[in-house]
């Protein structure tokens, strides 16, 4: 069973069985990539119609005065300047944590910047423990440098304790992964206890580092990160690629001092480094409330449309939170995730199986992600009503496949 799922032909459904798959298995990595779809609920990408009027007046500056101009187009560092620092560290900070601007390093965009931390802090052959249903694009990038993916025991509450403890006793965990805000893609917030907890394990363990991904934190007023709890054990991932867009995005790496200076070196050998104009104008749109000002309406923008998912799918199993920007909906029999993935692109319409997220092959629910930031509200109601309807038909015989065990 292992060997067919390796080659992809067949797919394992946690309390169901091991079934044929409909169609050939997801490019790798897996949800990198703009889809060429009509639809594109597979990706988010949250951008505002008229957001480029809060943009542009960033960018005027820029290309009017040659001085801006000029220092945008010359080398820079991985640490930027000490007002660029403080400025990011400021618009970064939230209720009950803010970063010191000298544990500030600057990176291309978000998933440079995990790369950047899996690469300094995890030897090649060494182990990072992932969420057993995690980020993709975080699993793809550490087999990429050679470290095996550990999957940890997930609850309500989010990352457990005890799971972590217990892989560390099996094989010592180097790092470990998470999200403890508006987990993608399951959309649950970790409680405070739980952060306590995970911070207080840490500090006795004296081994794994947490590498906390706050990228969609933004969009939820949430509790403190888990480097509120455990500062000297937790390097945090930040990134503008959800706050501004995509396109004209940068990473940041906030580090315990120890590590400041490996975190430098990797992203520097590995290329992850900023540009300089990209890390003018971040920091520009962070410091002038421009940033502040988009996330405030995107977090309207991601309630809105959860209100309208949860009106076309009411009535259907599904996991989200009313502050994201995705949500999981698991399938009602006789629909297997791979096959309702076919016939929603049969429809124009792209999402993600389960599967795509899982660190275990064969270890993913029966269910898909819809990503909900990039379709107009029109083509968003309209596509979640055909996609509500798939999931009460009858399947269709072509997508019925065989069950193996």
């Amino acid at each position: 069973y292992a060997e067919l799922i390796r080659r992809g032909v067949a797919t394992g459904e946690v309390g169901r069985g091991t079934f044929v798959r409909a169609g050939a298995p997801l490019p790798k990595p897996a949800l990198a990539e703009p889809t060429s779809a009509r639809i594109d609920m597979e990706m988010n990408y949250p951008v505002l119609p008229d957001q480029h009027r809060l943009l542009a007046p960033a960018l005027a500056v820029l290309a009017s005065r040659a001085d801006a101009l000029n220092t945008a187009m010359r080398p820079v560092s991985v640490r930027g300047t000490g007002p660029m620092r403080a400025g990011a560290a400021a618009a970064l900070a939230c209720d009950g944590w803010s970063p010191d601007p000298a544990a500030l390093l600057f990176a291309g965009n978000g998933r440079q910047a995990l790369a950047a931390a899996f690469s300094a802090l995890v030897p090649q052959g060494g182990r990072i423990g992932f969420e057993a249903m995690t980020y993709p694009v975080a699993l793809t990038i550490a087999a990429r440098l050679g470290i095996d993916a550990v999957p940890l025991e997930i609850d309500a509450d989010g990352l457990r304790p005890d799971a972590v403890e217990k892989a560390h006793y099996e094989a010592p965990l180097h790092a470990v992964y998470l999200q403890p805000t508006l987990h993608n893609p399951l959309g649950m917030t970790m409680t405070a206890q739980r952060r306590a907890e995970l911070a207080g394990l840490l500090k006795r363990l004296q081994g794994p580092i947490a590498v906390e991904d706050r990228i969609y934190a933004f969009l939820e007023q949430a509790p403190p990160p888990l480097a509120a709890f455990a500062p000297e054990h937790t390097v945090v991932a930040e990134s503008l690629s959800k706050r501004i867009s995509s396109g004209l995005t940068l990473g940041f790496l906030f580090a315990p001092e120890q590590f400041r200076a490996r975190l430098a070196k990797a992203l520097i050998t590995g290329a992850w480094a900023p540009q300089g104009f990209a890390l003018d104008v971040g920091v520009r749109w962070l410091s002038d409330g421009t940033a502040a000002a988009l996330a405030k309406a995107k977090r309207a923008d991601a309630r809105k449309r959860q209100a309208l998912a949860r009106k076309a799918l009411d009535g259907l199993d599904i996991r989200a939170n009313p502050s994201a920007y995705h949500l999981m909906l698991d399938l009602p029999a006789p629909w297997r995730a791979d096959a309702y993935v076919l016939a929603a692109e049969r429809q124009g319409i792209a999402i993600a199986p389960a599967s795509a997220f899982a660190v275990s092959s064969g270890h993913a629910p029966n269910a898909v992600r819809f990503a909900l930031a990039h379709p107009t509200f029109d083509e968003l109601e309209a596509s979640l009503h055909t996609l509500a309807e798939l999931a009460r038909s009858e399947i269709e015989p072509a997508f019925s496949g065989g069950w193996i065990g």
